[in-house]
């Protein structure tokens, strides 16, 4: 396969007038235009002048749980959801996804059904055989612990165990801490959930916050556990310095979505990837009230987007930022490539346009103003295209 006529953006430069060959699965050369031959080749693809970037990586979305789940209390088959949904992600470019499932004991928002344990355990399941299964894009499991989930430890740990999971992440969804740590914020999100009375919510939230949770001892060593099986591990809402001075001591290497840019700019400054949900960048701001990402990005303290529940936010934001913000498509795309593949230790293989990388590729044209993935491309093979037209 050969892609021509096209603006190569690799982890440090465009390429402009350049083309893409692919030798089976792996990206084998970038050479300037002048100097390629069609002839050979069982694919040509002309981008007609628009860009070629590595696929994107996603490590912290739900999407899933809404293609399975698309009424409150309907539940669909697993396996035709995840199907479904990497039709649907590779349109958008995504060529990796972790799909982001809570393990939860109680929820105070109220369980969707599809977020209850037997279900979580079923659909990881699912993800899992996805690997010996005829697939589209490369799926992975980013596995969310609620921190009161005592009775899923060793379920948890037998995934881990088992090559099921691809992250962790540790969370606290206590009211007070992280992204609630506005109470009243919290009491507006359960009214959006659930029919309750204030009474009801003041004591529904006093139940939460009196729950017995993991201890230290317990989370380091369910964190030990997955590092030694190449895992990395995520802390989840930091709300202050102190908790990611907490976080270093279980080797974390991900703080996603750090609530102040004071913690941000912290996090970063330690060394940790951080993370930000790429529609804070679609809609201006958080839709929590938390840290705008935009500014993060501009501040150079977020590293990593994410689709967080939105996927074509991903592809959406980082030209969003390039024509508001003058921010390089460079540096734009390497955060929904290279940056993520490197906090989840899968560099070495996908993120970047590279020779013997892994060809994981799109396609982007500009229609009318509108940045569209023409060709998306997972392991040398075209998995979605589409063909724009005026009638």
């Amino acid at each position: 396969m050969i892609i021509i006529n096209s603006s190569v953006i690799t982890e440090t430069e465009i390429l402009k007038d350049h083309a893409v060959v692919v030798e089976a699965d792996i990206i084998k050369e970038i050479i300037p235009m002048t100097a390629a031959d069609t002839e050979g080749h069982n694919r040509v693809i002309d981008a007609k002048g628009g860009y070629v970037t590595a696929g994107f990586i996603d490590i912290h979305s739900d999407y899933i749980e809404g293609i399975i789940a698309p009424r409150p209390t309907t539940v669909m088959d697993f396996n035709i959801g995840i199907k479904e949904s990497e039709r649907i992600l590779s349109s958008h470019g995504i060529t990796t996804m972790f799909h982001s499932l809570s393990i939860y004991k109680q929820d105070l928002f109220g369980h969707k059904p599809v977020r209850q344990p037997d279900n979580v355990n079923k659909l990881i399941h699912a993800i899992h055989r996805t690997h010996s299964e005829k697939h589209l894009i490369r799926h992975r499991l980013h596995a969310r612990f609620e921190l009161d989930s005592l009775g899923m430890v060793d379920t948890i740990k037998d995934h881990i165990k088992n090559d099921r999971v691809h992250l962790l992440s540790f969370m606290d969804h206590t009211p007070g801490q992280g992204q609630y740590r506005n109470i009243e914020k919290y009491r507006h999100t359960m009214k959006g959930y659930q029919d309750l009375s204030d009474e009801e919510i003041n004591k529904q939230i006093e139940n939460k916050k009196e729950m017995d949770r993991l201890s230290v001892s317990e989370m380091e060593e369910m964190s030990e556990l997955a590092r030694s099986k190449g895992i990395a591990v995520a802390s989840h809402d930091d709300d202050a310095t102190d908790k990611i001075d907490f976080n270093e001591t279980l080797a974390t290497t991900i703080s996603e979505f750090p609530i102040t840019m004071e913690v941000a700019k912290y996090a970063h400054g330690k060394g940790m990837y951080t993370l930000a949900g790429a529609p804070n960048i679609m809609l201006g701001g958080s839709h929590s009230g938390n840290l705008n990402a935009k500014d993060a990005i501009m501040e150079g303290c977020i590293s990593i987007l994410c689709s967080d529940y939105y996927p074509p936010a991903m592809l959406h934001s980082v030209f969003k930022l390039h024509k508001e913000a003058d921010y390089s498509l460079v540096d734009g795309f390497k955060l929904i490539t290279l940056n993520p593949a490197k906090a989840v230790q899968m560099d070495d293989e996908i993120g970047s346009i590279a020779p013997g990388k892994k060809a994981d590729l799109n396609v982007i044209r500009i229609f009318d103003d509108y940045p569209t993935i023409t060709e998306c491309i997972v392991n040398g093979k075209i998995v979605s295209q589409y063909h724009y037209r005026i009638d």
